[in-house]
């Protein structure tokens, strides 16, 4: 509105700044020709780096998160209400496993959706970073322009009121008018596109921040079910103690002893009762699967396809081979690490580094037989499940294990919780993150074999690394 009334009535402004960039004033025009000093081409500074701009702001981000997230807590009467649903459930295996199963699906969900907010975030910050680098690089110019305006538009130089003796001053003026106005003009336009640009920045990740801290305390909701639900679990799981005891002991006297993976596996299937009874009773599960007719397999099949197969089970519910391209990754995160990849040490990677963040929930990629759950050398807490048709899954790196060795567990079902930050070992070296990194292999007959058929395609992806 100020630039009509610049082209109706005023006369012209030559602005002119000091060495200062703080520092403008304006002055009327004289009638003879205005000349600028010529000014030194300055160096060009060099365009960041897009990449390290927005892996340092989700830095930046996920520890505003962090910090966040030890703010929100749940309220008495909420804590009660998932204490009193836990206890309407029904007290079986069956129904607080299947319970456990759909809270760990929640969960991810949940992880998911703040993991795409924080990186949402992260990209709307630098976006605005980015215009306010702008707006501060070209300060001087905009103080011309502002100045210019404030002038123009309070306070008309008298170049079209003088007398009509000066006419050729007049001329001039106006010649002068007409070079300046269409810059000051597309710098106008272009300062209030950038302002309203930032405005609308600002105002999306306000938004942001709202719906995320609303998932972040629905996750901290589910963390609790979780827990009660375990508890629960426990209880209803748990054998004579001195057993387990004498179990956990012997077991890590087997791992202290064990020099590599297939010599840990081996020794926990011969050595370890409760792993060598279940596995028995698994292999004998699918050999009878082996023999069932094809009606009674597709029957079976049909059955676990419905997602509510036997809960009561004690082998997978498939031969893992078929289960190709149907597994989820189990945790939420960014893949940094694939199979074949240089892992820091001059050899190649023989599994998977996912880097999660803290507290992440860790599930079962699918059925099997905890055969060890415990720390493992330089791997740090470890578990192995026997998976079938020879296949072994290692999953390691996490902070707390919730399940025990000798238990068959179902595909989604939680098995451990990451840490805060990432745990040293020697399959995460070379890793330019602090963040909890989840090591995944598969092994077939004792060797490690790529991961990545298995994954579902949104799981799939080129391996990143997180710096």
């Amino acid at each position: 509105m100020i630039l009509p009334a610049i082209a109706a009535g005023v006369g012209v402004a030559v602005i002119v700044m000091s060495a200062d960039p703080f520092i403008v004033r304006a002055q009327d025009a004289a009638p003879e020709a205005v000349q600028s000093a010529p000014q030194p081409a300055a160096e060009p500074a060099p365009p960041p780096d897009p990449a390290a701009e927005l892996a340092a702001k989700r830095d930046q981000t996920r520890a505003e998160l962090e910090t966040l997230s030890k703010t929100i807590s749940l309220s008495t009467d909420k804590v009660s209400t998932l204490q009193q649903s836990i206890a309407d459930l029904e007290k079986s295996t069956e129904s607080i496993r299947q319970a456990l199963i759909d809270s760990a699906a929640r969960r991810k969900a949940l992880e998911k959706q703040i993991l795409e907010s924080e990186k949402k975030l992260a990209d709307l910050g630098v976006k605005e970073d980015g215009i306010r680098r702008s707006l501060h690089e070209r300060r001087g110019l905009l103080a011309e322009v502002l100045a210019a305006l404030q002038r123009m538009g309070r306070n008309p130089p008298p170049a079209l009121l003088v007398t009509p003796d000066d006419a050729l001053g007049s001329v001039r003026s106006a010649i002068l008018l007409g070079a300046v106005v269409p810059g000051i003009r597309k710098e106008t336009d272009k300062l209030a596109a950038d302002l309203a640009s930032l405005a609308a920045l600002q105002t999306a990740s306000a938004a942001e921040k709202t719906s995320l801290t609303a998932t972040m305390t629905d996750g901290i909701e589910e963390e609790r079910r979780m827990d009660l639900l375990l508890a629960e679990n426990d209880k209803l799981s748990r054998s004579n103690a001195a057993e387990l005891g004498a179990e956990r002991k012997r077991s890590e006297e087997l791992a202290g002893k064990a020099t590599s993976l297939e010599g840990l596996i081996a020794s926990m299937e011969s050595e370890i009762a409760s792993v060598r009874d279940a596995a028995a009773a698994a292999r004998q599960a699918e050999e009878n699967r082996k023999l069932l007719t094809d009606e009674q397999r597709a029957q079976a099949k049909a059955l676990a396809d419905s997602g509510v197969p036997d809960k009561n089970r004690i082998a997978p519910a498939y031969p893992f081979g078929e289960l190709k391209a149907k597994l989820e990754v189990p945790v939420t995160g960014d893949i940094l690490r694939q199979f074949g990849d240089a892992d820091g040490t001059g050899h190649e990677a023989m599994g998977m580094t996912v880097a999660t963040n803290p507290e992440t929930v860790v599930t079962a990629p699918a059925d099997g037989l905890v055969v060890f759950a415990g720390a493992f050398r330089s791997y740090g807490q470890m578990i192995i499940l026997d998976a079938g048709d020879g296949y072994h899954l290692v999953l390691s790196g996490m902070d707390t294990i919730n399940t025990r060795q000798g238990k068959f567990v179902f595909s989604g079902e939680p098995l451990a919780v990451m840490g805060a930050k990432r745990v040293a070992s020697a399959t995460a070296l070379a890793l330019e993150t602090n963040r909890p990194t989840l090591y995944i292999e598969f092994r077939k007959d004792g060797k490690p074999v790529d991961s990545r058929p298995w994954w579902t395609a949104k799981d799939t992806g080129k391996a990143r690394n997180d710096s």
